[in-house]
């Protein structure tokens, strides 16, 4: 290991692979198997904003973890991994596979994750780590369909969006679909508030869908930009817009829901303009406080009928960071499975109901 002044290191180890097993066909558990018993986390992106607040939490769990980054990070890093008294850990994520070696469970938070995704992804599935990110990036989710297949022969899980809006939507809408006898159709909207991230605003900017996208008959398909459409998010109806989220994949894999359509309704001045670079580092702890989160859902049965539910929570990015956080510990504690997963799937539908001040509300 050589070792950078005075914090962190770039790793050349040349650990034995450990390697995954099925031990139960039927529930896809698994039970890990090498030379060491290792449960120990890896938060890649820790000088991010939202990188920095999962590594709090993940302090506060009393997790075993190590932050890690870009060589460039190293001045961001070193204070984190000093007030936290953990190891950190410098490399590309082209060449991560050394330092994943010793880790079971990795946390990727470094977007934009077109970037990120595909080499930490493939690196996990070399090492047999499971893979969790926060991404609200389609490709992301794209490319964990890809790599479900490598991943289940691997015994590694892939959990994009451990945390965030796909958790937040994955639970809203699995509650929703249990209220009729046969889901058909699903409409759900994020309501945002209280600005973005520095960081956030960077990875939607590089990743701009051309595409509108809806789910008809199981199948993506194009949609109108400007087939926008109410919902309440519990102070009567605001006016939505057609998005292209990575719901659209994970909703339909969690509840198998055929037609599927994803809306944002953003207030606090929208999506933000200019030079991104000169940002703030992301909301103040004020501004997430006064800035509650709301997503909002209609479900229709296959006899017609509709229900309608909505979900309170924090502010985004105190859930992300919670939740994924709250990800990890599981994981690492044996809630896992191969391949291809979402939050709702893995831990059931009341996922987000155990993360911060969060609330269901049936309307």
């Amino acid at each position: 290991m050589e070792r950078l002044e005075p914090g962190c290191t770039t790793t050349r180890v040349t650990t034995p692979r450990t390697c995954w097993t099925l031990t139960d066909t039927a529930s896809n558990s698994l039970t890990r198997t090498g030379s060491t018993d290792m449960k120990k986390l890896m938060i890649y992106g820790a000088a991010g904003y939202t990188g920095r607040m999962a590594a709090n939490n993940a302090k506060a769990h009393g997790l075993d973890f190590v932050i890690a980054g870009r060589a460039q990070d190293e001045t961001k890093l070193q204070p984190i991994a000093k007030e936290l008294g953990v190891e950190c850990r410098l490399f590309p994520v082209e060449d991560a596979t050394a330092s994943l070696a010793d880790i079971s469970v990795l946390l990727n938070c470094a977007g934009p994750f077109m970037r990120t995704a595909e080499p930490l992804m493939r690196a996990c599935i070399a090492t047999g780590t499971h893979y969790l990110d926060i991404a609200a990036e389609l490709d992301s989710y794209r490319l964990a369909e890809v790599l479900d297949g490598e991943a289940q022969a691997a015994g590694v899980m892939l959990l994009p969006g451990s945390g965030g809006s796909v958790a937040m939507l994955g639970s809203l809408a699995g509650h929703a679909a249990m209220r009729v006898e046969k889901p058909v159709r699903l409409s759900i909207a994020l309501h945002v508030a209280g600005g973005f991230s520095r960081g956030s605003a960077v990875s939607a900017s590089e990743n701009v869908t051309t595409e509108t996208l809806r789910r008809i008959d199981g199948q993506l398909v194009g949609r109108g930009a400007d087939e926008v459409r109410s919902f309440d998010f519990g102070n009567g109806p605001a006016t939505a817009f057609p998005v292209t989220l990575p719901d659209l994949i994970t909703i339909w894999r969690a509840t198998d829901i055929p037609d599927i359509e994803t809306f944002v309704y953003v207030t606090d001045g929208a999506f933000p303009a200019g030079d991104l670079a000169a940002m703030p580092d992301g909301p103040t702890a004020e501004q997430r406080e006064a800035n509650r989160y709301h997503a909002s859902v209609e479900v229709t049965g296959a006899d017609g009928t509709i229900v309608r539910s909505i979900l309170d929570t924090v502010n985004g990015y105190t859930f992300t960071t919670i939740a994924a956080a709250e990800a990890a510990r599981r994981v690492i504690g044996g809630e896992a499975r191969p391949g291809f997963q979402t939050p709702a799937g893995l831990f059931g539908d009341d996922f987000a109901l155990t993360i911060a001040d969060t609330r269901i509300i049936d309307l």
